[in-house]
């Protein structure tokens, strides 16, 4: 991991949590607030339906709230979106941006989540955009090249002024239990910190890349450990207040 970068470990509850899961919040926050102080920046986007009660919940402990989408209009007729700065006004910081399941699933582009981490800079926020290959363009030797393009067409210019994270995440590896070899994690991950480099130069130094894929207790410590991994986007395991934390001591 790169000392000179804060780490940030970010939990992506997806659809899954409701007012019975800030008990684990609650747990969570007990776990932090015990012994040292992390070292970590620690985010938890839950469902936008409980946003704003992790967000006052979890400031106490220092736990910042995110949203886990948004739309790239501030407002208008778009039944069942939310706005970034609907976000920003229930007390979200971040908000994951460019998601694996989203672009599957909803036909996502490049330039569409672009816009997303426009509105999101625009209301406040500090985008994750997400990046990653599938198992069949990693298989076709393609998967450094579908990044570099990715992060071209996701990531704003004005990335180049306010803070954004890039979180890569092989899809192949996304809530199967399959991970990359530590050297293939190693690999993609100085791939991107050369691209952020060469077109945000010293910025590009210090965003934040996160790795997502199956990241869980039993791996954590040996993948955050890994040059310009600087945190991790945990799926499943962030849902555990137990396992959440295991991960967050590991940096």
């Amino acid at each position: 991991m790169t000392t000179t970068i804060t780490p940030l470990i970010a939990g992506n509850w997806k659809m899954n949590g409701m007012r019975a899961s800030l008990d684990e919040l609650t747990t969570l926050a007990g776990i932090m607030t015990t012994g040292d102080a992390p070292r970590a920046v620690v985010v938890i986007c839950p469902p936008a339906t409980i946003l704003a009660a992790v967000a006052r919940q979890g400031a106490s402990s220092g736990i910042l709230a995110g949203g886990q989408d948004c739309h790239p209009s501030a407002a208008g007729p778009h039944t069942g979106d939310i706005a970034a700065g609907m976000l920003a006004d229930a007390g979200a910081q971040y908000v994951i941006v460019g998601h694996s399941e989203r672009r599957a699933a909803y036909g996502e582009s490049d330039d569409l989540v672009r816009a997303k981490a426009e509105a999101a800079m625009g209301a406040g926020l500090k985008p994750i955009i997400c990046v990653g290959e599938t198992e069949a363009e990693r298989d076709a030797g393609n998967a450094e090249a579908v990044v570099a393009s990715q992060l071209a067409g996701s990531v704003p210019e004005a990335a180049g002024q306010h803070d954004v994270v890039v979180a890569y995440e092989p899809v192949w590896a996304i809530g199967t239990g399959r991970t990359p070899s530590n050297d293939e994690i190693a690999q993609m991950h100085g791939a991107i910190r050369r691209l952020l480099v060469d077109r945000f130069g010293e910025r590009g130094a210090t965003v934040q890349i996160l790795y997502g894929g199956s990241l869980k207790p039993q791996n954590a410590r040996e993948i955050l450990a890994l040059d310009n991994v600087n945190g991790g986007l945990v799926g499943g395991a962030s849902l555990l207040a137990k396992d959440f934390a295991t991960i967050i001591s590991a940096v």
